[in-house]
């Protein structure tokens, strides 16, 4: 994580200060379930509540002991002890540090994901916004790089909001998939602690049971996680890409918002440049590089090893900080995106009526030519304006094989614009549900 790219709220999530309470949490809600059982006296697991609670973790002074321990969580129950007194010889009973720190850690991927699906919203809304103001703004449609035929700039948008509903989903089921707990011990057998005990703390954290836990939580789970960010990532870049090449001055079709005072070169004073969504494009790189090592994670040593934990240590946070932060700043590019939708018409007439030449090869299988006469026809008009600037309309009227196949109104009604956005509302209703 580095200041540049992080918002305050995630970030949050994974300080010592918030891992540490979170681990409190996790002890005292076991003692009270050791308690109930019998197995501590429950003045103790009281006490242990409200030392706890009041206690300000001193992070230096754990890592200070952590120096010495080379273990975290010993570091950190030497520390609780301090506070707890006598009583704390009953926290961590029939316990292993997995079970603290697996559980921890899906508290916080859960409590992150909580906040990507809250960013998810709010850029969906901005989505939908844009996409409805530009229903039937028509611009052209490319594949290649290169025009195909017409679309409407809100059918573009739509296809975005639809890729993030999808995205959602994905999350919410992810978020769903790592939500578990495990307070099973060593090895995961429960052999010196309940079942009882994990059932209790993972209600009160609002997760599930770990199924079998074998010490620690599997790692398919982790790697769907990270996955999943990475799969979100990878539409912030397929839509930060569009708006770059949008942007480019030989298109300029849309622009990202330029600010009173920006500056946009340091050696060329005119430059505007699509500055948010490159820096889009390089974040989603990292959210995605990510995901690799969390599927390598899920091959651990018997029934644990350590070798994911240094790895979940950095992309944990990492992930999760990247991508609030994407999400946010594409969410703010697309509320402010400047669109020319005369600038698109002129770019879709640049080749003179090209963008019609289905309909007319249609029109002329339809009139009995094979298809293949029928490309043939076609293609030697588009030529003429691609080498000669010609204009495709007029090639046409002037072709007699064109001509004795298709009368001329008939022909000139294939260059009817409308034709292509008939269906926009339907679109729209598959995405939205409804025009509104």
């Amino acid at each position: 994580m580095i200041p540049r790219y992080s918002r305050p709220e995630m970030v949050a999530i994974w300080s010592p200060e918030t891992r540490f309470r979170i681990w409190f949490e996790i002890e005292a809600h076991a003692c009270d379930a050791l308690a109930e059982l019998g197995v501590i006296p429950k003045e103790a697991a009281k006490t242990i509540w409200e030392k706890g609670s009041a206690a300000e973790f001193d992070v230096e002074k754990i890592d200070a002991i952590e120096r010495v321990t080379k273990h975290d969580v010993i570091a950190f129950l030497t520390h609780l002890a301090e506070f707890v007194g006598p009583d704390a010889r009953f926290i961590h009973q029939g316990m292993t540090s997995s079970d603290v720190l697996d559980t921890c850690f899906a508290v916080q991927l859960t409590r992150a994901s909580d906040i990507l699906l809250a960013d998810i919203d709010t850029l969906l809304a901005a989505l939908k916004r844009r996409a409805f103001e530009h229903k039937d703004t028509v611009t052209i449609g490319r594949s290649h790089g290169i025009h195909a035929e017409p679309t409407t700039f809100g059918i573009k948008l739509a296809q975005a909001y639809a890729e993030f509903s999808r995205c959602r989903e994905r999350l919410v089921h992810a978020r769903e998939d790592i939500a578990t707990c495990a307070i099973s011990g060593a090895v995961g057998t429960f052999a010196n602690i309940e079942p009882y005990v994990e059932e209790h703390v993972a209600a009160k954290l609002g997760l599930k049971p770990e199924p079998v836990s074998t010490q620690v939580i599997p790692r398919d789970r982790h790697a769907m996680f990270f996955a999943t960010l990475g799969v979100v990532a990878s539409s912030i870049e397929r839509l930060a890409t569009e708006v770059r090449h949008l942007q480019r001055t030989e298109v300029l079709e849309a622009e990202e918002y330029f600010s009173p005072g920006q500056k946009g070169s340091s050696a060329m004073p005119h430059k505007r440049n699509p500055v948010l969504t490159e820096n889009l494009t390089g974040l989603a790189r990292m959210v995605r590089s990510m995901a690799l090592p969390a599927m390598e994670n899920v091959a651990l040593w018997h029934e644990r090893d350590i070798s994911h934990s240094s790895v979940e240590r950095m992309i944990g946070p990492d992930a999760t900080v990247t991508l609030d932060f994407a999400l946010s700043r594409l969410t703010s590019v697309v509320d402010k995106l400047v669109v020319y939708p005369e600038n698109m018409l002129n770019n879709m007439n640049k080749f003179r009526g090209l963008v019609h030449s289905q309909r007319v090869m249609l029109a002329l299988t339809q009139a009995g030519l094979s298809r293949e006469d029928s490309y043939r026809l076609v293609q030697r008009n588009a030529m003429k304006v691609w080498e000669q600037g010609a204009d495709f309309l007029q090639e046409l009227l002037a072709d007699k094989e064109v001509t004795a196949a298709l009368p001329e109104a008939q022909i000139r009604e294939k260059f009817d614009l409308g034709y292509h956005t008939k269906h926009v509302d339907t679109i729209f209703k598959r995405v939205f549900g409804g025009v509104s």
